[in-house]
């Protein structure tokens, strides 16, 4: 199957569900190509960025399941094909 290469940005506003978070990236895991998370105490945020090469369902469903989350918002940016 065809994969696509793209960064997931996420912010999370409610620390208390890093671990949901962590959970799915786990799920995921064999498609991540990397992870880097910033705590912006001023604004009271996190910011992750995760770049993955994966089919573009998994893409999608990854990034659905964790934009569903409760105090999250997160914006998908896919690579040119």
């Amino acid at each position: 199957m065809e994969t696509r290469t793209a960064i997931i940005a996420i912010i999370v506003k409610n620390n208390e569900i890093s671990n949901e978070i962590n959970s799915l990236l786990h799920e995921y895991g064999e498609y991540i190509i990397g992870r880097m998370g910033i705590p912006y105490h001023q604004k009271g945020v996190n910011i992750i960025s995760i770049a993955i090469d994966a089919p573009q369902n998994k893409i999608n469903t990854l990034a659905g399941k964790i934009g569903r989350i409760d105090g999250v918002t997160t914006k998908t940016v896919y690579a040119p094909e």
